[in-house]
């Protein structure tokens, strides 16, 4: 796996086009709208996200988000999505690596999130990050169709390296 350069920086209104437009490439049948997303960002500071642009230029391509809610003790991750073409770059474990320190400077010591059971790139990403299964919520996407598995994993210190 080679390593992704980016130039990650909070998520910002004029962002929003561009991480609408990648949305609906990686998510074509639930995509979230550009007005969603004006409703996740009018959610600081309970809700961060962060973008990731494939290049140093302010108007380069996104090549990933993320995003937290932040309630008290916990964080959960809201969405990490990486374009098809910077996938097996490091920049899903980058993105996740942020969101992580954005907790910890919060004051969140865990993080929770829920994945695709049929996802097994992003379940091995959250595994590597040492996450733990917590539960299984049966039939909870695609009308009863697929599985969501519900993992935790606690956070300490710089990067969210856990305990």
């Amino acid at each position: 796996m080679s390593q992704f350069r980016a130039e990650m920086s909070a998520m910002q209104w004029f962002d929003l086009g561009d991480v609408a437009a990648l949305e609906e490439t990686i998510y074509p049948d639930d995509a979230w709208s550009e007005a969603t997303w004006w409703a996740e960002l009018a959610g600081r500071p309970r809700r961060q996200y962060v973008i990731a642009r494939s290049g140093d230029e302010a108007r380069a391509p996104v090549a990933g988000y993320a995003g937290i809610d932040i309630n008290v003790d916990n964080a959960d991750v809201m969405t990490i999505a990486v374009a098809p073409q910077q996938r097996c770059t490091g920049l899903g474990s980058m993105l996740l690596t942020r969101m992580h320190d954005v907790a910890l400077e919060a004051g969140a010591s865990a993080m929770l999130l829920e994945v695709r059971a049929d996802n097994s790139a992003a379940l091995a990403l959250y595994a590597r990050h040492g996450y733990d299964q917590i539960t299984t919520r049966v039939g909870y996407y695609d009308n009863g169709q697929v599985d969501a598995i519900v993992m935790r994993r606690a956070l300490t210190g710089a990067g969210g390296s856990h305990a």
